[in-house]
């Protein structure tokens, strides 16, 4: 089962509204300006550990060269990642009708966490469960994985019916 991040105000937020994690030391601190959120990289471990998949996807430009390398400094792997220019290439393509700026079932992710409402609200239309994070939160990590084993439960007993 795939579990999809968003990064801005996600897994990249700001030290003066969230608990970080510690700069990269100096020159990697000016390469990579951003700040994961605390306990990010524990948290991805540990779902790979449980064996879900951990995906990337934002509505951002940045590279996935650039975001892969980033979260390697913090000791992290991604399994995938779909960023604003593969999103449109991949899912709008072309399509004359505008479709929603995140679809994570189109690459088979199960749960997305998001600050948006409108991203988590799509979830219901597009068959995807999702996760709503923005604010500090200290105990984000246990809801996180609470959810992905619930939505992977729900998975596995859908799969058990149609069998």
């Amino acid at each position: 089962m795939r579990v999809s991040f968003d990064l801005d105000e996600v897994l990249f937020v700001s030290p003066q509204t969230h608990k970080t994690e510690p700069p990269l030391p100096f020159p990697l601190d000016r390469i990579f300006r951003e700040r994961l959120r605390l306990g990010t990289p524990e948290l991805i471990r540990t779902l790979q550990e449980l064996g879900f998949e951990v995906w990337i996807y934002t509505s951002s430009y940045r590279s996935e060269k650039y975001i892969r390398r980033l979260f390697r400094c913090y000791g992290v792997r991604l399994d995938g990642i779909v960023n604003a220019e593969r999103h449109l290439s991949e899912v709008q393509r072309g399509n004359k009708t505008p479709l929603p700026q995140k679809m994570p079932n189109r690459y088979r992710i199960s749960l997305h966490v998001d600050d948006e409402s409108v991203v988590c609200s799509w979830g219901r239309e597009y068959g995807y469960s999702a996760y709503q994070l923005n604010a500090q939160d200290d105990d984000w990590k246990d809801k996180i994985l609470k959810r992905a084993e619930e939505v992977r439960e729900k998975e596995r007993r859908m799969r058990a019916q149609s069998d």
